[in-house]
């Protein structure tokens, strides 16, 4: 198989040298079961990688178990991972297998890996060098033949600096190191992804492709797209869902971009298009959005950056109202969720919090 049957088969879109050297490399490490660890942005395909390399490897007829380390509570990410005995803690009403008994003879792909605890940390070293494990509350060991793939947007070196990953599983885990560039960095790619994520879209609604004019593939091309392949795939389904007139221009996905100088002092001047007056209303919108959300996680920095208290007393004639820490979270959290139409990962990346941390704060707020 060529390369280029290997990122056909696979879904691995792109023709710029730095996508055919990776899909090269998946090809070559896909033959062994040596551990491999994919470095990237969140949304630049890491999981599209994790199963291509599955899916050449000798364990494609096994399944192939996704697991998001930063999405699931600390205190029962070691149940899921490894399973429990009924009786082995309140609630477990029945045996449970776990993700690694659940993957025998398959791959493991372990997402967010630099999220897992470090007591969780101990448990998968011993696993990867043993190829054995005890579910809670068992009194025996379980032989398992996983192949394991794990992925982050983190430095892992750094978080091992840090003191908040092993350096002993770092080094078991990047035998094989696959680092997928962000979309910024690949531009030569966008328009095939582009095409591709639009005609999917279409075939699977039945709808008619939408031509896309110069000027709206420019755009796309020069964006800087801060969410990668899943920001650039969502905007454009999105832009074809809101089309009528089956011609996409620049104006069709302006509004549904974040704007290049939002971190600037200049982010309110006035932009002049040629836009009609649904069109430019839509845009207010989408920034009015965005400025909340920004003005909201400013005045939760100062307050937690500061640790500022006001209170009114009779000796300030000009009280200031300062807001419960709790309650601007909480709607930094609302805002988020809102902004991201409900997705947690959009959402926990804008917050700059994992995706575990957010999935708490969803719960102790009670915003589900």
């Amino acid at each position: 198989m060529t390369v280029d049957e290997f990122k056909q088969k696979f879904g691995i879109i792109g023709k710029s040298k730095e996508i055919r050297d990776l899909a090269d490399i998946a090809m070559q490490v896909a033959l062994s079961d040596i551990s491999v660890l994919i470095y990237g942005e969140s949304g630049v395909g890491k999981e599209v990688f994790a199963n291509a390399i599955h899916g050449y490897s000798k364990r494609a007829d096994k399944q192939m178990v996704s697991v998001n380390c930063g999405a699931i509570p600390e205190g029962i990410l070691e149940s899921e991972l490894f399973g429990h005995k009924r009786g082995s803690f309140t609630g477990a009403l029945e045996n449970r297998k776990g993700y690694f008994e659940i993957a025998d003879g398959g791959t493991l792909f372990l997402d967010e890996i630099a999220e897992m605890p470090l007591t969780t940390q101990v448990k998968l070293l011993r696993v990867l060098e043993t190829k054995e494990f005890m579910k809670i509350g068992a009194e025996t060991v379980t032989k398992v033949d996983v192949r394991i793939i794990a992925a982050t947007n983190k430095e892992l070196q750094n978080e091992v600096d840090a003191r908040r990953f092993r350096e002993d599983l770092y080094f078991r885990l990047k035998a094989v190191t696959i680092n997928i560039p962000p979309l910024r960095k690949r531009r030569g790619d966008i328009e095939e992804m582009v095409y591709f994520f639009a005609n999917s879209f279409a075939e699977k609604n039945k709808i008619e492709l939408p031509k896309f004019t110069e000027d709206a593939m420019e755009l796309l091309v020069n964006y800087d797209w801060p969410g990668n392949v899943r920001e650039l795939k969502n905007i454009v389904e999105t832009a074809i869902a809101l089309n009528r007139d089956k011609i996409l221009n620049s104006s069709s996905f302006i509004p549904l971009l974040m704007p290049k100088d939002a971190n600037n002092s200049n982010r309110n001047l006035p932009i002049f298009l040629k836009k009609s007056p649904e069109e430019a209303d839509r845009e207010i919108l989408y920034r009015a959005l965005f400025e909340l959300k920004k003005d909201i996680m400013e005045l939760k920095d100062l307050i937690t950056q500061n640790n500022i208290v006001v209170s009114s007393t009779d000796n300030n004639p000009n009280p200031v109202e300062i807001l419960p820490l709790s309650q601007v979270e909480k709607e930094a959290i609302k805002n988020a969720l809102d902004i991201t139409r409900g997705n947690k990962r959009n959402a926990a990346r804008m917050l700059n919090i994992s995706e575990r941390t957010l999935y708490r704060k969803i719960k102790e707020y009670d915003l589900q």
